[in-house]
């Protein structure tokens, strides 16, 4: 199925969702290094619509490497700084459904780990409070049509962690329907993993090669001339196949989908 979302309509009152919410931009460590457009373009985003973003500075990884490769005990101290760092914030949001998967996920258990009850308290608050972008605006701002206007043939890709972990739904979908001129093609088994998966990709370089290539492939099947996804690494991994096919297929994370409008293109 093709769908086609209109190039004119009303827009919704810029600031008028976020008026009066104070939003801790957690970037992620792998979106602060290698995609900081991704982050830039959740504040863009966040501050169209009214929302005042901070970027604390003592934020770091969520830990998720180390603990999907069993390394509790060292992950601790990093979920005492996240704990520590996002505390006194109403809101954090990143543009990861995997980092906000692994810090639902993970945490908690990683503070009954260290058998810190005080830990433990802190981060069931924090955890309460951390969204992924596109959750934060459905969810918590109400809208699905952010303004955005993106004239291009796109297909989305929803990532494992942000649909079995984050459990986003269709979240992303909803927001994407809602961009001005953008026409969106289903992707062919969506459901199925990239290959990525963290330190799976080093482990197993093999399987994940092949897994990346039946995704490419469908992926190129659309037509599309971007692939959408929420998370920049599973976005690394199929996009560096399409390279190497010269596909001319482009990753965009949602967030720079979302943050463009009319007057920037």
């Amino acid at each position: 199925m093709t769908i086609t979302s209109p190039t004119t309509q009303g827009r919704p009152a810029a600031g008028a969702a976020g008026a009066g919410k104070t939003v801790a931009l957690f970037s992620t460590c792998a979106n602060d290094v290698m995609f900081p457009q991704a982050p830039m373009a959740t504040t863009q985003l966040l501050e169209r619509l009214g929302c005042r973003v901070v970027f604390p500075k003592k934020q770091t990884c969520c830990g998720q490497p180390l603990v999907n490769t069993g390394y509790y005990d060292e992950t601790v101290p990093i979920v005492r700084n996240f704990a520590e760092t996002f505390a006194e914030y109403d809101y954090v949001v990143a543009p990861s459904g995997s980092c906000v998967g692994a810090v639902r996920h993970q945490h908690q258990m990683l503070a009954d780990h260290a058998g810190d009850a005080g830990l433990r308290r802190v981060v069931d608050g924090v955890v309460a409070r951390t969204y992924d972008i596109s959750e934060f605006l459905i969810d918590v701002l109400g809208v699905e049509d952010v303004g955005a206007y993106f004239p291009h043939v796109v297909t989305y890709h929803p990532t494992c962690h942000s649909m079995r972990v984050a459990h986003v739904g269709d979240r992303p979908m909803r927001l994407l329907q809602a961009v001005r001129g953008i026409t969106i093609r289903d992707l062919p088994d969506a459901d199925r993993c990239c290959g990525f998966g963290g330190t799976f990709s080093l482990k197993n370089p093999d399987v994940s090669v092949a897994m990346a290539a039946d995704k490419a492939r469908n992926v190129a099947s659309t037509g599309a001339e971007y692939l959408v996804a929420g998370d920049n690494l599973c976005l690394l991994n199929i996009s560096g196949v399409l390279r190497r096919q010269h596909s001319g297929i482009l990753p965009i994370h949602i967030a720079e989908v979302l943050a463009s409008t009319e007057e920037a293109s």
